[in-house]
């Protein structure tokens, strides 16, 4: 019996040697979905993505957020995206790497954005969550919050809550909690 496995393993080694190069790396499903979303993107002007491990790791990525409107106007907020081979069955995992007084990103970074967990649908792209992630900065929600605390000042004291997320951006103190410049 012929081994077809052998046979096709032999003849990718004969042309890899031909050609004199290494082995072409293989793309993934996700590689290949994230590649055409990244050529796809039309973020605003405001919105910012770069790729701190190079062009060949498109699955580990960073945006930078400029709010043009809103509590948060001024400042400067970075997000780090993970995104699994099996993108876009699976949501990309995104991390706030500015320490932000929000009643929907704690202070670890975790965001609360409902197309993140169990509104994520595979129609869904990297264009859409940056634009979740930018609404959430022009409108913070405080019904379903992750910072229970900002939330309730948001809710009841909007001018304080206010008052607390300019503090907070200039590099300073909101009640125990010490934030670095963002603006």
């Amino acid at each position: 019996m012929i081994k077809l496995f052998k046979v096709k393993e032999k003849q990718r080694e004969q042309a890899e040697n031909a050609s004199g190069g290494p082995p072409v790396k293989k793309q993934s499903a996700g590689e290949l979905r994230l590649h055409k979303d990244i050529s796809e993107l039309n973020l605003p002007t405001s919105c910012v993505i770069r790729f701190p491990n190079g062009k060949d790791d498109l699955m580990n990525f960073e945006v930078s957020i400029q709010p043009d409107d809103g509590y948060y106007m001024g400042g400067t907020f970075l997000f780090t995206f993970q995104v699994s081979p099996i993108y876009p069955h699976e949501a990309p995992k995104v991390k706030c790497k500015t320490k932000v007084y929000h009643p929907n990103i704690d202070l670890e970074g975790n965001v609360c954005l409902n197309i993140l967990r169990e509104d994520w649908k595979p129609v869904l792209n990297i264009n859409t969550v940056i634009y979740g992630l930018y609404h959430l900065f022009t409108e913070p929600n405080y019904e379903d919050p992750l910072n229970h605390d900002a939330a309730a000042v948001l809710r009841e004291n909007p001018k304080l809550f206010e008052s607390n997320v300019r503090r907070a951006m200039a590099g300073g103190y909101v009640g125990q909690t010490y934030f670095t410049r963002c603006m």
